[in-house]
C-alpha cells in the first residue's frame, strides 16, 4: 500500500515518518516549498536520533528516509491510502479531497487527521464519502502511541478495517471514536487548554506558574508548553471549532489571550516565539 499525506507540517511530517518506518512508501506533498525542506531536515534528524538512541538501525533509518517522496505537486500524490494534516477549515479540507478525488478515484481511502471537524459531514460532500474515514494522530506523531480513527455515518465497514490494519501497522495504538465533536481525547483535553487559559485572563497566576504546577501534578508537559508545541494557532482554531460546535457554549469560548498570540504571528515554537521565546 502506498500513503500519502498532504501537509508538510508538524503533523504531517510526522505522520510522514511513521508510515515510511511502518514499510511504506509515502508521498509527502505540501504547496510550500520551504515546508517540504523543513520537514525533510526535521524527519531525517528524528531518525537519526531513533539510532543514536538504539530504537532503530542506520539500516532501517536509510530504508525510511529511501521510503518518503517529498513533492510540490499534488499530481504525484497518486496512492492507496492519503492523509490530509491540513488547516482545520471544513471548506479548505472539502476542496482538497474533491481535487484528490479527481487523482485517485472510487478505490483510494481518504482520511482526515481532524481534531475536530465532523467526519459525516466533511463525507456528505464528497464523491466517495463510503471511502471517508478519520485517522487522527496525537502530536509529536512520531512518538505518540495513541490514534483515534473515527467512522462517518458513511464509512464502509471495508475502509474502517483497512484504517485499523494500517494503524496498528505502523506500531500505533489505535481507539473507535464515535463521530462527535472533538471525538474522544480533544473534548476531554479542550478544557486542559481552556481553563488554564481562563485562569490566566483572571490574572491568578503567570502561565509559567500554571506550567510548574500542572508538571507537578504529574502531566509531562503544562498547557502553555503544550500549546507551544502544537502551534497556538491550531490549538485557537481547534477551539474555535468546537466552541460553534457545542453552539457557542461558554466553557468552550476561545481565549482573547491566545487570539491575540495568533494575530501577532507568535504560533510557539514553529515561529520562535508562542507563550515561551524560543529564539536563540
Amino acid at each position: 500500500m502506498k500513503v500519502g499525506v498532504i501537509g508538510a507540517g508538524v503533523m504531517g511530517r510526522g505522520i510522514a515518518q511513521v508510515s515510511a518506518m511502518g514499510g511504506y512508501d509515502v508521498v509527502l506533498f505540501d504547496i510550500n516549498h520551504s515546508m517540504v525542506e523543513v520537514a525533510k531536515k526535521a524527519i531525517e534528524k528524528n531518525v537519526t536520533k531513533a539510532v543514536e538512541l538504539g530504537k532503530i538501525s542506520q539500516e532501517e533509518k536509510d530504508k525510511s528516509l529511501k521510503n518518503i517522496q517529498f513533492t510540490n505537486s499534488i499530481a504525484d500524490v497518486k496512492v492507496d491510502l492519503v492523509i490530509e494534516a491540513i488547516v482545520e477549515k471544513l471548506d479548505v479540507k472539502t476542496n482538497l479531497f474533491r481535487e484528490l478525488a479527481e487523482i485517485n478515484g472510487d478505490k483510494t481511502i481518504y482520511a482526515s487527521n481532524t481534531s475536530s471537524i465532523p467526519l459525516t459531514q466533511l463525507a456528505a460532500g464528497f464523491t466517495y464519502p463510503s471511502q471517508m474515514v478519520g485517522i487522527h494522530f496525537f502530536n509529536p506523531a512520531h512518538i505518540m502511541k495513541l490514534v483515534e480513527i473515527i467512522r462517518a455515518e458513511q464509512t464502509s465497514s471495508v475502509v474502517l478495517e483497512q484504517a485499523i490494519s494500517y494503524v496498528s501497522s505502523v506500531n500505533k495504538k489505535y481507539i473507535i471514536a464515535a463521530d462527535a465533536p472533538g471525538f474522544i481525547v480533544n473534548r476531554v483535553a479542550r478544557h486542559f487548554y481552556v481553563e488554564g487559559l481562563k485562569i490566566l485572563e483572571e490574572n491568578v497566576a503567570s502561565h509559567d506558574v500554571i506550567d510548574d504546577l500542572i508538571r507537578s501534578a504529574g502531566f509531562k508537559m503544562g498547557p502553555f508548553e503544550l500549546m507551544d508545541l502544537i502551534g497556538v494557532e491550531t490549538n485557537l482554531s481547534v477551539t474555535e471549532s468546537m466552541y460553534a460546535l457545542f453552539n457557542y457554549d461558554s466553557k468552550f469560548r476561545p481565549s482573547r489571550i491566545q487570539q491575540k498570540k495568533v494575530q501577532a504571528g507568535y504560533f510557539g515554537r514553529k515561529s520562535g516565539r508562542g507563550f515561551y521565546s524560543y529564539e536563540s
